[in-house]
């Protein structure tokens, strides 16, 4: 990263700013889950971003996606990088306003080490689960599954199947309804997983 204020990254967990400094994380949908976790891998320190998203921003998306009265209307990738940049002006962003479909999957993210999925409907994270294990089966992807409701903190955790890292309590679904805080627990629980696994350390 060009141009980084080392001092944004000086409470960094000793020895995790360089790793994350070198990675690179695709984010598929900048939604509640996309938009929470891309602030808080970029205030760790990921030093690129692949986001990709078709959506513009409506006022119902305010209760749970990281977005503001004044971004009403605009795309989401680009209020999302605008805030990112605000946060640290030296991650490099790489931004695909298109509906994400399986065959574009290694066009959009062959350069991520890690996919974060963060789509809303569940066909979606059934073919993007299935895309990304076909073109990249080595490399790691974290997705969302079950977010929906208040409270039950207990019921949210992280479970591992492969190269496939679950977070959520894996059964909710959003006729519940979303609730800001556990959205962003969800989309934070994703984002721990990116730099538990970029860092080298525990996950689970």
């Amino acid at each position: 990263m060009k141009g980084v204020d080392a001092d944004i990254f000086a409470r960094n967990v000793p020895g995790s700013t360089e790793r994350l400094a070198r990675a690179v994380i695709g984010i598929a949908g900048c939604g509640g889950l996309g938009s929470n976790a891309a602030v808080s891998l970029v205030r760790a320190g990921v030093g690129r971003l692949i986001l990709a998203d078709y959506d513009t921003i409506e006022s119902s998306n305010l209760n749970r996606q990281h977005y503001f009265q004044k971004d009403i209307g605009k795309v989401k990738v680009e209020a999302l990088a605008a805030q990112l940049l605000d946060i640290n002006p030296g991650v490099s962003l790489d931004l695909h306003k298109r509906k994400l479909e399986p065959g574009l999957i290694p066009d959009v993210f062959s350069g991520a080490d890690i996919l974060v999925e963060a789509f809303d409907r569940a066909e979606a994270k059934r073919w993007l689960i299935e895309s990304w294990c076909r073109f990249f089966p080595e490399r790691p992807l974290v997705v969302a599954s079950g977010l929906s409701g208040i409270g039950r903190c207990n019921s949210l955790r992280v479970v591992k199947s492969g190269t496939i890292y679950f977070c959520g309590d894996g059964e909710s679904d959003s006729n519940m309804g979303l609730s800001a805080a556990r959205v962003a627990i969800v989309a934070n629980l994703e984002a721990n997983v990116v730099i538990s696994l970029l860092t080298g350390n525990e996950v689970l």
